[in-house]
């Protein structure tokens, strides 16, 4: 792990705090010259792969790659080629949306994900049948997401972008980027850093539930397009197969949780709870929508989609990200400063979805808008780049006995 690669990725991530900053001032207040579609394209996308990727690059590099094979340059030259391309898209999305040369940058990442998923197939040494088996996962779903992303050319060309198939393709990349890549990437981190041991059955129980639901719960946001009885009963069989694996896993885990939790520092417990938690609340969240009429409301109520998406992105997966970091030094859990900053972020977080989903609550109920929302939100939101500027300013003085 280089510190260099480290400020990296919490620079992409509060440069993107900041364009999701500018976004929602726009609601308050817009900016003459500003285009808000092209601002939440490069917002999204340097958030996704600039953030989340970068993050699980460094980690599954410093976790599951042995030493000897670290010492490969092509890891290195490989990481900045790709922090090329999420520069590209981060200044050429805002300028100019989906073009030629935001769509370059794109496609180079694509590429550089590509050879990335190679290296560590070649190269990574998983200890455990668990962490072998979920860090394939998560390799194969990054690779199978970007399936969609091919799809949008030749579904603009003949359909256009208000086609089913254009709007599918890109719910069918983000879902398995999410719901695949992500999370799988996720679990297999976690299992290392918990050396959480289940027996070899039950885990390919909880494995084999797991995979099939990420495949069934797909068909939520293609009955947006394409309202079918089929896709409802796919996703609730999907939501319920989520059940069975989530309920499998806390009886699997819970005797040897308590060991692994107990000697974690105050900071490192709250983070890990505090993504415990959100992930608990996205499996409830999709229960809840297996009711038809809040399935429809869930997709029409943009507060809700914003909401859930960064429920999973801020809530599940970075929660998930700063707890490995605090575990391993990365961050410093005993700096005043950069604990400061991880309470800030959350406090941003969580008082921010109070507001999308209680203004998403009042619309349902054909309240209109809350007073003074979009200033609440906005004032909210400050708080998660003031957080993370904390914890990058003090990363360059940080000396981490892993690093």
């Amino acid at each position: 792990m280089k510190k260099s690669w480290l400020l990296c990725t919490f620079s992409n991530f509060f440069i993107a705090s900041l364009m999701g900053l500018l976004l929602r001032w726009m609601y308050v207040s817009p900016i003459t010259g500003v285009n808000f579609q092209f601002l939440m394209h490069g917002h999204s996308h340097v958030a996704m792969l600039g953030w989340v990727y970068m993050m699980l690059y460094c980690l599954i590099f410093h976790f599951f790659v042995p030493k000897e094979k670290q010492q490969k340059p092509i890891y290195n030259q490989l990481f900045w080629t790709t922090e090329l391309a999420v520069v590209g898209m981060m200044i050429d999305f805002p300028a100019q949306g989906y073009a030629f040369v935001s769509i370059l940058f794109s496609t180079l990442h694509i590429f550089c994900s590509y050879y990335f998923c190679y290296l560590i197939i070649k190269d990574a040494n998983p200890t455990t049948l668990a962490e072998r088996k979920l860090l394939r996962a998560a390799l194969f779903f990054m690779i199978f997401s970007t399936l969609g992303v091919w799809c949008l050319g030749p579904a603009v060309s003949l359909l256009g972008k208000a086609s089913a198939l254009y709007q599918i393709a890109i719910q069918f990349f983000l879902h398995f980027q999410f719901n695949g890549w992500f999370l799988f990437a996720i679990l297999a981190l976690f299992f290392k850093q918990a050396k959480l041991i289940i027996e070899a059955k039950k885990f390919r129980i909880f494995y084999n539930l797991f995979v099939a639901s990420t495949f069934l719960t797909l068909a939520l946001p293609v009955s947006w397009y394409l309202p079918n009885p089929i896709f409802y009963w796919l996703n609730a069989l999907g939501v319920m197969l989520q059940l069975y694996a989530a309920v499998l896993f806390i009886q699997f885990i819970r005797p040897q949780f308590q060991s692994f939790f107990a000697v974690l520092p105050t900071i490192t417990k709250i983070v890990y709870g505090f993504a415990l938690f959100s992930l608990a609340l996205k499996v409830f969240i999709q229960l809840v929508v297996l009711f038809p009429e809040l399935a429809h409301v869930s997709h029409q109520i943009r507060n809700f989609v914003i909401g859930y998406i960064h429920l999973t992105m801020l809530g599940i997966i970075t929660g998930f990200l700063f707890g490995f970091a605090l575990q391993n030094d990365f961050l410093n859990s005993r700096n005043r400063i950069q604990t400061w900053g991880i309470a800030i972020f959350l406090f941003g977080f969580f008082t921010t979805e109070i507001l999308l989903f209680l203004q998403g609550i009042w619309f349902f109920l054909g309240k209109g808008s809350l007073p003074n929302y979009y200033q609440n939100l906005f004032l909210s939101s400050i708080f998660m780049p003031a957080g993370l500027i904390m914890l990058s300013v003090k990363i360059v003085k940080l000396k981490p006995k892993t690093i």
